[in-house]
């Protein structure tokens, strides 16, 4: 009989301890022992508490495989409340033999079978441990079902088939208080200012103060004070919260006819549309997704959306990015004339306020609901269901999944359903939300999602000022160096990556499930290569983490002053010049109610409501071997330096950007 020492660590939230009982099976390769209880006086289990146990096994089952446990309930009934359900959150088990190491077993889970070192599915060749790998899988794909939310669009889960007691979608109890804390005090503050339920317009700019008052930010301080500048107006498109539609212009579109003359005070004497276009100084941002979009009414009103097209000068020498021209349609003529800097201060101010509204859509529907949330819970959901807990891809994509498909739930509960906010408050509402998805799946491919070749495709590697695109190269390099190193540890070969039928099952999951198996997406639909996975890896982190909180994080600094990010537009766009007036502006603009409805949302989902966890922060140690924790470490380390770099850099600036600042990035997608 061999007496063996056996430490458990409980999670620290409220409701992780248990009244229940609590006992290991020791397996291993000649056999398993029976349930060796893990007790001593007075209650185990309970939150936050790291306890010592000795267990005896009465028997020599070889060297050790896995460890079981087993949890029932006491004979004397549970206490009322949070406990009754009586879940169990183990962060961890530790086994010390008679003689030898400790061996530790991460769990992290709501009581399920932990694992140990990771492995690949070829290092567990024992027939117990292979069994116990289809079994966890097994049961995972019983409870995460894939389910179709609105044809089109990514698969994603079915929140009915989780069980009851499998908590690992779920907010904290902190995080969830917060959340909704933060949104009540936010609606109790807009209806005593009496903004929140008035229907009308507003009376005037000066008005729409009162709601800038609501929360202030300095970025957001900063569009109040320069929203109509053309310098400012140019720059969001490169670091404001959609910086990924910017490209550069090679040749003019045959549908926007903009000539020499039209722009020549701006481009200045001594070059041409065409000489500017050979020096690569030219660039475009075409809203031509948005081209028969179907629109919203809101308060009983229909509102009206365009499919504009903007072209942006590089002036020289490091100087600021201006725009040229800007055509509100997708179809020129008399119709739809071509807006520029030299027209009336209010015909130009429009034109741009219209851009802005389709920055909104586009941003709000494509960049950051498709993008940065139905693909990442996309990524959630294959890892869930195909990747036991030992396997190294696991352990190294699972922080990063973390309230992804809570938040995801509580979007299609709080924000795309009917009568929700989308439904409520947006110029193209539910319907054109999901039109442009749709049109945007068509012709989603690969590259946009791994940003050095979208950077490349798009043209964009050498305009100035650009730090997004500074940022995110730095930060997608630390992550492909981390990722290079944990795949080298668990992959010796190309081979052994081809072999490894788990991650094939992944990535097909995701390109069936997430892609609709649209071969033309260029989405792999296999690996062979350990490069190819670097950069898969690489991709699927990047995207839960440091591209959506680019695209997240300046939601409310760019929209709590309404002109600069309005939602919807009540008039429909000018078919001439000279017609505006500032009243006939201030109509156009959303109303109050709609106004205050998506401010309130926007700041909701620009602010982490606590329990943050940053990028490259691993308080789960799922990882036990000294190797990938070595990488961890390293990866930690690159990520300061360059989080120094960027405050160095943003003490010069005007307008720091910080919305790819290390710290700043969660490591998922969870708000």
């Amino acid at each position: 009989m061999a007496e063996f020492s056996v430490t458990v660590s409980t999670g620290e939230a409220i409701g992780a301890g248990t009244w229940n009982k609590i006992a290991v099976s020791l397996v291993g390769t000649r056999g398993e022992t029976p349930p060796l209880r893990l007790d001593h006086p007075g209650k185990e289990f309970s939150a936050g508490a790291v306890e010592d146990f000795q267990v005896a096994s009465p028997q020599d089952v070889g060297p050790l495989l896995l460890l079981r446990v087993h949890k029932a309930p006491l004979l004397l009934p549970a206490p009322v409340g949070p406990v009754a359900r009586d879940a169990w959150f183990c962060r961890w088990f530790q086994l010390t033999p008679p003689q030898g190491a400790p061996l530790r077993f991460p769990c992290y889970q709501w009581l399920e079978g932990p694992g140990a070192r990771a492995k690949v599915p070829w290092a567990d060749d024992h027939p117990i441990l292979q069994q116990q790998r289809q079994d966890e899988l097994k049961a995972r794909q019983d409870s995460y079902h894939w389910k179709t939310y609105s044809p089109g669009w990514p698969h994603c889960l079915d929140e009915k088939s989780v069980k009851d007691l499998d908590l690992n979608i779920k907010y904290s109890v902190m995080k969830n208080s917060c959340f909704y804390l933060k949104v009540s005090s936010a609606i109790t503050e807009l209806k005593l200012k009496g903004l929140l339920d008035r229907k009308g317009p507003w009376k005037s700019l000066n008005e729409m103060k009162r709601m800038f008052n609501f929360r202030k930010t300095p970025a957001a301080e900063y569009t109040l004070e320069h929203w109509q500048e053309d310098t400012f107006f140019a720059s969001q498109f490169l670091n404001g919260l959609n910086p990924v539609l910017i490209r550069r212009c090679g040749h003019l579109p045959e549908n926007f006819p903009v000539t020499d003359d039209m722009v020549a005070p701006v481009l200045g004497p001594g070059t041409s549309l065409q000489a500017e276009l050979e020096r690569g100084s030219l660039f475009l941002v075409d809203h031509g997704i948005l081209c028969g979009v179907r629109t919203n009414l809101i308060n009983g009103k229909p509102q009206f959306s365009a499919a504009p097209m903007t072209l942006l000068y590089q002036s020289p020498g490091g100087g600021p990015l201006l725009p040229l021209a800007i055509q509100l349609s997708q179809t020129p003529g008399p119709a739809s004339p071509i807006f520029l800097p030299s027209d009336n201060k209010w015909d130009w101010l429009l034109a741009k306020t219209w851009v802005r509204n389709a920055e909104f859509s586009v941003h709000e529907a494509v960049t950051h609901l498709l993008h940065a949330h139905l693909l990442p819970e996309v990524f959630t959901m294959a890892t869930l269901r195909q990747l036991p807990h030992c396997h190294p891809l696991f352990k190294l994509l699972i922080p990063h999944t973390r309230y992804t498909l809570h938040i995801n739930t509580l979007a299609r509960e709080l924000l795309i359903a009917p009568g929700q906010v989308v439904d409520r408050s947006t110029g193209i509402g539910i319907g054109g939300f999901s039109e442009l998805i749709q049109r945007n799946m068509e012709q989603l491919n690969y590259s946009v999602l791994c940003l050095p070749e979208d950077i490349q495709a798009r043209g964009v590697k050498d305009i100035p000022n650009y730090y997004y695109r500074d940022d995110g190269l730095k930060i997608w390099g630390a992550v492909e160096s981390f990722v290079s190193e944990i795949i080298n540890i668990y992959y010796p070969s190309d081979a052994s990556v081809c072999e490894d039928g788990e991650l094939q099952a992944w990535v097909w999951e995701i390109f069936s499930e997430g892609f609709l198996g649209r071969e033309s997406s260029g989405m792999p639909f296999s690996l062979e290569t350990r490069e190819a996975l670097v950069q898969y890896v690489t991709m699927v982190i990047f995207n839960c983490s440091a591209k959506h909180y680019a695209v997240s994080a300046g939601q409310f600094d760019s929209c709590v002053w309404m002109p600069n990010l309005p939602a919807s537009m009540q008039l429909p766009p000018p078919t001439s010049k000279g017609q505006t007036r500032p009243e006939g502006f201030l109509a156009t603009l959303p109303p109050v109610n709609a106004t205050c409805d998506i401010i309130v949302a926007l700041w909701l989902l620009s602010k982490e409501p606590g329990d943050q966890r940053p990028l490259g922060t691993y308080p789960e140690e799922h990882f036990t071997e000294e190797a990938p924790q070595q990488s961890i470490a390293t990866f930690q380390s690159r990520l300061t330096q360059i989080s120094k770099e960027i405050r160095e850099r943003n003490q010069e600036l005007a307008l720091p950007y910080t919305y790819l600042d290390p710290p700043l990035i969660e490591n998922s997608v969870s708000i």
